[in-house]
């Protein structure tokens, strides 16, 4: 009977971080996401198959077609390891307009890599939210003015909207 009365204690104690959910609603972003959600969802947006190579950022966002983690050729393994039965890709930059602040915003969930100069970007800031149309989540980058690879891995979707933008 102890025995019981103490894993019924420890999984209460536990339950708060299982109940734990992500904020809800365009409003709960940590900061405003009007100019990346309007980039996600123009209608301009260029597409991109995972591989492809521009010369500069877009002005607008892009959709990036995604296919299975084993397929997408990946330049650097991505620090979260994708679940079974998601998709992932990449885009390379030639170079970032100027050094700077960017925010890195998806359409949907999934894992963000940025890599610069070899070495993975660490974020400076991130954001997300559910049930807000056109954007998941939003990141904030340090980026030098050199070649820079995003990947994006852990999604859903076979497809995504992505948005690099300087940070006003």
């Amino acid at each position: 009977m102890r025995k019981a009365c103490l894993v019924a204690l420890l999984l209460l104690g536990a339950a708060p971080a299982w109940a734990a959910e992500e904020p809800s609603g365009c409003d709960k972003f940590k900061w405003p996401i009007e100019r990346e959600r309007a980039a996600l969802t123009a209608p301009d947006r260029a597409k991109l198959a995972s591989g492809n190579e521009l010369a500069a950022l877009p002005a607008s966002g892009i959709t990036l077609a995604l296919v299975a983690p084993a397929d997408a050729k990946l330049p650097s393994p991505p620090e979260r390891a994708p679940k079974e039965g998601t998709f992932a890709g990449f885009a390379s930059f030639k170079t970032a307009p100027k050094a700077g602040l960017y925010t890195v915003s998806l359409s949907a969930g999934g894992w963000i890599d940025v890599v610069q100069d070899g070495h993975f970007v660490r974020p400076k800031a991130f954001s997300g939210a559910t049930d807000c149309d056109g954007i998941r989540k939003t990141m904030k980058y340090e980026l030098s003015a050199s070649p820079f690879v995003l990947q994006v891995s852990g999604t859903r979707e076979n497809s995504v909207s992505i948005a690099i933008l300087p940070t006003e």
